[in-house]
């Protein structure tokens, strides 16, 4: 499995990334069992959760429960700032909230330290400074290893990272993001931007659902259970006659490379410049490692300008109808 380093934090981790949100909800914690056992088995160093997880809490309880003694061998990253009382009500990134809530995952994944804190979603309600010097608490600590933000648009990275440089606190490594073949405006202002503050993208929706697995036929409900039909509004977003025709188009450039859609997606990612890790989750250990051998398939230079091609068809089409 390859590694990168995530920005300038001297933290390395695999190519491929475990994404734990379906831990403490949608599976069993034995399904989470064999599912951890299986990113050990194939090289997985890092997790990604968040406090909400799991119902408020159950990922990272699961987490807690079932790494042991393997906890040294990861990278862990969790994520706060979105309400924990089920209420809905508008989530806390105050500098006293930031360590209550360390405090609280630490207790939840009986560790002593987490290697990335991340905000989850920017807060209007909260300057920024305010969790910049919550986040500088928590690191002098030794609670938190680095910090990193989730959801930013481009002007709040930079906001947070000139604000970090001129106070002399701890900057953001890295961002996540929605990003895949499908889904692709953080190139036009958030990676330019990470690029500058050398930040690096840890993208989430690899698949975009499920939907780039080619498991959605067109004009189909997706089945009982599928994520697509667990999250409506993700179904209501992908399940476009645009994206069928994007589909149509990448599935047969899968099949001129002999290559799998989901290869094909894992791949792309990979390939990116900004891209530490892909996140991906699964609900079985076979996913586990489709995707870590999809994440480790190699794209040429030539299979990564086709692959732009056949997106900025679709938007030439789009612009020019529009207009």
């Amino acid at each position: 499995m390859r590694q990168r380093e995530i920005g300038r934090s001297g933290l390395f981790v695999s190519i491929a990334g475990l994404g734990c949100s379906n831990f403490g909800a949608r599976i069993s914690d034995e399904s989470a069992r064999l599912i951890i056992d299986r990113a050990f088995d194939v090289g997985i160093t890092f997790f990604d959760t968040a406090d909400v997880y799991g119902n408020l809490g159950g990922s990272e309880l699961t987490i807690g429960k079932l790494l042991g003694d393997r906890r040294k061998r990861i990278v862990l990253a969790t994520k706060f700032g979105r309400p924990m009382d089920g209420q809905g009500k508008v989530g806390k990134t105050t500098r006293r909230y930031v360590s209550e809530a360390v405090e609280a995952s630490l207790k939840r994944l009986k560790t002593d330290w987490i290697d990335i804190l991340q905000i989850h979603w920017p807060n209007a309600d909260t300057p920024i400074e305010d969790t910049l010097r919550g986040l500088d608490d928590v690191v002098r600590s030794g609670k938190v290893r680095q910090v990193a933000c989730s959801n930013f648009s481009a002007w709040q990275l930079v906001e947070g990272q000139l604000i970090a440089r001129q106070l002399g606190l701890p900057q953001f490594v890295s961002t996540q993001e929605e990003y895949n073949l499908i889904v692709r405006h953080a190139e036009q202002e958030l990676i330019p931007a990470m690029l500058a503050y050398q930040v690096s993208l840890l993208p989430y929706l690899p698949l975009a659902g499920g939907f780039l697995s080619g498991k959605y036929p067109r004009g189909k409900l997706p089945s009982t259970g599928l994520r697509l039909d667990v999250m409506p509004n993700q179904g209501q977003r992908y399940l476009t006659n645009k994206n069928w025709d994007l589909i149509e188009r990448l599935t047969l450039f899968a099949n001129k490379v002999d290559r799998s859609l989901v290869e094909i997606a894992f791949g792309w990612l990979a390939a990116r410049q900004t891209v530490a890790s892909v996140l991906a989750g699964a609900t079985r250990p076979d996913q586990v490692e489709q995707n870590a051998a999809a994440t480790n398939s190699f794209l040429s230079s030539e299979e990564m300008s086709e692959l732009d091609a056949i997106y900025n068809r679709d938007h030439i089409i789009k612009d020019i109808v529009k207009s």
